[in-house]
């Protein structure tokens, strides 16, 4: 279980830190919803899990729980900034969304609650040449 030098993270479980992170920054996904608070130290990222009742009984809230503390361990571990608490909310989705998309969700909401952008220029995913000028081809 390496953790790429970074220590472990650590679980929110006073609800106080969970509505703090309901009022910070967030990103829905078809999967799951990301809630990101930066705290006001440089300890540690905290993260933690929600399932409603909305979801369904409790054998469908664990198995989401499950899911997603796996996807946080997998995933979230290794790029979670200190400092940081993270709330990962489950969907109606999450239950039965194959882990790959899971994991793509959590990537994206990650890199849009942190405000990270893809480093592939917009003309390059176009189909134009990237020599262009701003007056277009040719000009």
């Amino acid at each position: 279980m390496a953790s790429s030098g970074r220590a472990g993270m650590k679980r929110i479980k006073r609800r106080g830190d969970f509505v703090a992170a309901a009022r910070a920054l967030s990103s829905a996904m078809p999967g799951l919803v990301l809630q990101a608070r930066q705290r006001q130290d440089d300890d540690v990222p905290r993260v933690g899990f929600t399932a409603t009742r909305k979801l369904g009984n409790a054998v469908v809230r664990n198995r989401v729980k499950r899911r997603l503390r796996a996807l946080a361990e997998q995933h979230l571990k290794p790029v979670a900034m200190t400092g940081f608490d993270y709330v990962i909310i489950g969907r109606g989705a999450t239950a039965d969304r194959p882990f790959a998309e899971l994991q793509e969700d959590l990537r994206r909401a990650f890199a849009r609650v942190h405000g990270i952008r893809k480093s592939t220029p917009a003309v390059a995913r176009s189909g134009e040449s990237e020599i262009a000028g701003p007056e277009g081809p040719g000009a």
